[in-house]
């Protein structure tokens, strides 16, 4: 009699804790995946018509905001505005941004991971690298809290 009644309740518990759980769990991933890869891509037309002013909009912003590349880390989304429009002074400096092999993994409901490969086409070069960001959603928005780059083809 023991042996059945913890059947039943393992059963019962597994019937609970199974699939509406992941389905929910699923399609609020898939939801925060696509708002994501969203906001990536608007950072990408933003740079692409040479805008860094909208391409910064997919940052957090707060003098909390880390930015790191080169060796050297950097903090505040003014900061981070500065760095990149001394370091792309022009339209032609910036080149045509893509982002590649994206990978994300969400860290909790309201974070994620995202790992991927940068790179610029300009009329004398193509740099590239890594990047690092993590995202966390706040209010209603996702945005880059971290952005860790790295140069190197």
């Amino acid at each position: 009699m023991q042996y059945v009644m913890k059947t039943a309740l393992f059963l019962v518990l597994l019937a609970c804790f199974s699939h509406p759980t992941t389905t929910r769990a699923q399609s609020f991933s898939a939801t925060s995946e696509k708002a994501i890869r969203n906001v990536l891509d608007t950072q990408v037309q933003a740079w692409n018509t040479g805008n860094i002013e909208e391409f910064m909009q997919g940052y957090w912003q707060s003098d909390s905001l880390r930015f790191a590349s080169g060796g050297n880390v950097k903090r505040g989304w003014k900061t981070t505005l500065e760095r990149y429009q001394k370091s792309y002074p022009n339209k032609a400096a910036m080149g045509k941004l893509t982002f590649s092999n994206l990978e994300m993994t969400m860290l909790a409901p309201d974070a994620a991971l995202v790992f991927g490969r940068w790179q610029l086409q300009r009329e004398k070069d193509t740099p590239g690298g890594l990047f690092t960001l993590t995202f966390r959603k706040i209010g209603n928005d996702w945005k880059i809290i971290h952005d860790h780059t790295s140069s190197g083809n």
